[in-house]
């Protein structure tokens, strides 16, 4: 199935593939986000294989030689396997990504070396300003990060408040509920100690606008919807180790 490409936040553009073969009935969407500016940034690659899928959306927003930053929540294949296809097709095009993230695995596996942004670093891209975020394991992953479009107030969750479906480009409604239905089922969450504490570090961003690479965008109180998840992991960290207590006193 072809790319659906909608405007999500001003100048953010979600291009969604819909895969009907995961979690059928259901399905899955694979999103990625092209955010414009003077230096346009992608964020996700999309696996190797869907990169012809990906990359001629992009064409039809802007140049796909122009785009000059490529970054993704940490190196999985859905989120970064077509990074060398990028780099390939845009000759100025860096990818950008944590400390942890490029000596871990981007050193070694990006075609151009990475550039090293630190926790809480801001790239100016021109029109948009995007800010980097170490979430470590958070959801899952020791180099994990998001990042937030300050002028539009949008965080790039990455594989926070995953869930199944094919729904609409960008909901106001709830979207805790169908993450937690996708947690118990695919059980992709860490279940880090400390995740509660950074999806409740990222509510403090107060973020209008929720990208979700798996999933409709959220438009309203992001606040609202991150606490609720941190809460939720909290409740799954604290019967975690109640469990592990247990075994080990019996």
């Amino acid at each position: 199935m072809g790319p659906n490409i909608s405007e999500i936040a001003d100048g953010i553009y979600r291009i969604s593939v819909f895969v009907p073969d995961i979690a059928p009935p259901t399905g899955f969407t694979f999103n990625h986000f092209l955010v414009r500016g003077d230096e346009p940034l992608l964020f996700h690659t999309g696996l190797r294989k869907m990169f012809p899928l990906v990359s001629e959306a992009v064409s039809r927003i802007m140049p796909v030689q122009d785009l000059r930053w490529i970054t993704f929540g940490h190196y999985e294949a859905d989120e970064c396997g077509a990074m060398n296809e990028w780099l390939a097709a845009a000759p100025d095009a860096q990818v950008a990504h944590g400390m942890t993230g490029c000596l871990v695995s981007l050193n070694d596996m990006s075609d151009r070396p990475p550039r090293v942004v630190a926790n809480g670093e801001v790239i100016d891209i021109g029109g948009k300003r995007i800010r980097y975020i170490d979430t470590p394991h958070t959801p899952h992953g020791w180099d994990a990060g998001v990042v937030y479009e300050e002028s539009t107030q949008t965080l790039l969750c990455g594989d926070l408040f995953t869930q199944l479906g094919n729904g609409p480009a960008l909901t106001e409604g709830d979207i805790v509920g169908p993450a937690i239905a996708a947690e118990d089922l695919f059980q992709y969450s860490s279940l880090s100690p400390e995740m509660g504490a950074t999806i409740r570090s990222l509510a403090t961003l107060s973020p209008r606008t929720l990208a979700l690479m798996h999933g409709p965008s959220f438009s309203g109180d992001g606040r609202a919807a991150l606490s609720a998840l941190a809460d939720e992991y909290d409740r799954r960290t604290s019967s975690r180790r109640q469990a592990i207590a247990e075994a080990a006193a019996a």
